[in-house]
């Protein structure tokens, strides 16, 4: 559970988070389509392009707005007093009703459909009994699968009244991945992305996580392109083009980046227990920068 209490300070508290209690895995109808990963221990190696058509990059926009529907639909569930398995069960039907699948579920064994990160969580927390608190910050990692394409998408969210550093540890955060995206250009390595993060978070003495990374998608949830959010040069230096996809997702902590692991295999907690806040949305290189491909539709 976490521990962490409304304050009116201007300091972030370090977290206490423990492990909650998982409910039992929700079921999907068998009329959904599921990827090639359900009910194995790992997905089978993806051996096809990272460079899209149009019609494929459109799909991939289709599923891409159905996880930002149900990320919308979900926040506004976000307050004190509800459990991270609660967002996670109605996020499962959400996607479900709207003939998707989601994509975290059975994802190399992980239980839930949407992985749920809490203040020192870096990324993949598993829905469980947790009960958010007022001054807590969530991140929701939602990817839909629909039409044979995976669209993945995530935001950290405020919880009631949260102090001033872990405001604006999410505020610039989202503004990290936002500068990554406004560096894409066909013809630019790959690696400058990283290098854009890297240097904005710097400016406030934050770090970025190295060992979680953008990554292609499309039909495969990871398609083995890797997009590093720090200055990996003279590494990646792959040049982007336009029609490839992947996502942008930089991770940025108050304090180091380096993160200890769950016995769970996926919770990934800072090592001072700090906090960490993300943001992540799906692109398209176009012919002159990126299109975000991971929009809620106009009705949200």
């Amino acid at each position: 559970m976490t521990s962490a209490q409304s304050s009116a300070s201007s300091s972030a508290p370090v977290g206490t988070l423990t492990k909650g209690i998982v409910s039992p895995q929700r079921s999907v109808p068998d009329h959904i389509q599921r990827p090639n990963y359900v009910g194995l221990d790992a997905p089978p190696e993806y051996t096809g392009p990272d460079v899209f058509d149009a019609e494929t990059v459109e799909k991939i926009r289709r599923a891409g707005q159905l996880a930002a529907d149900a990320m919308v639909a979900t926040g506004r569930l976000i307050r004190p007093g509800v459990t991270t398995d609660e967002l996670d069960a109605f996020a499962h039907q959400y996607l479900i009703e709207r003939g998707a699948y989601p994509s975290c579920l059975s994802y190399r064994g992980f239980p839930k459909a949407i992985c749920t990160s809490v203040n020192e969580v870096v990324c993949h927390g598993i829905p469980d009994s947790t009960v958010l608190q007022d001054g807590d910050i969530v991140n929701l990692d939602i990817t839909a699968y629909l039409d044979g394409v995976h669209g993945d998408h995530n935001v950290t969210f405020l919880v009631g009244e949260v102090d001033e550093e872990s405001r604006l540890l999410v505020e610039r955060a989202k503004e990290a991945m936002m500068r990554g995206i406004r560096a894409v250009k066909p013809g630019r390595p790959i690696n400058v992305i990283g290098r854009t993060i890297e240097v904005y978070a710097r400016r406030f003495g934050y770090d970025t996580v190295h060992e979680f990374i953008g990554h292609g998608v499309g039909p495969a949830f990871h398609t083995g392109l890797v997009i590093p959010h720090f200055d990996a040069a003279p590494d990646h230096s792959q040049p982007m083009e336009p029609g490839m996809v992947f996502t942008i997702e930089p991770m940025i902590t108050l304090g180091t980046r380096h993160w200890d692991m769950w016995e769970d295999g996926w919770t990934a907690v800072t090592r001072d227990r700090r906090r960490t806040a993300q943001f992540e949305h799906t692109l398209v290189v176009t012919e002159d920068g990126a299109d975000i491909l991971t929009l809620p539709s106009e009705e949200n």
